[in-house]
Formats: C-alpha cells, structure tokens, sequence
C-alpha cells in the first residue's frame, strides 16, 4: 500500500516537470492593434475603417461588445 502511495506521489511530481513553457510564438509587435497595418486590407474590417484611426477602433470594439457580446442585449 505504501508503494503504490509513494508512486502515485512520484508520478504526480513527474508530471509536473513536464510542462513546457507556454510563450506567445511568433508574435512581437511593439505596434498597437488600431494601428496594424497587416489588418487594413482584410476583407473581415468593417467598412469605413482605416489603419490608425483609434477612435473608429475604440467604437467599432464598443458596438461589437454591446451588438454582439452582451446577452442582455441579444435576448429579449
């Protein structure tokens, strides 16, 4: 009984040493998100927004969470 305590406790341990570390690969941009200039062209923008424009972003996040993200609002 006191084996299979001491390696279910080992096991455990173990299993700890095993994770990676957990890094946001790839993405480095020292740029904020309103002023990407990866996203300008995309088919998925809404229309009328330019990269840069921080006051369109800051709204388009603001009707996209009160339109789409609050179940307050979607369910009547």
């Amino acid at each position: 009984m006191k084996r299979l305590v001491l390696a279910g406790a080992v096991a455990i341990l173990l299993a700890a040493c095993g994770d990676k570390q957990q890094t946001a690969a790839g993405v480095k941009s020292d740029v904020p998100a309103f002023q990407s200039v990866t996203g300008a062209g995309s088919s998925y923008n809404a229309p009328g927004w330019k990269a840069g424009d921080k006051t369109a972003w800051e709204l388009q996040l603001k009707t996209r969470l009160q339109n789409g993200q609050n179940e307050y609002n979607r369910v009547k």
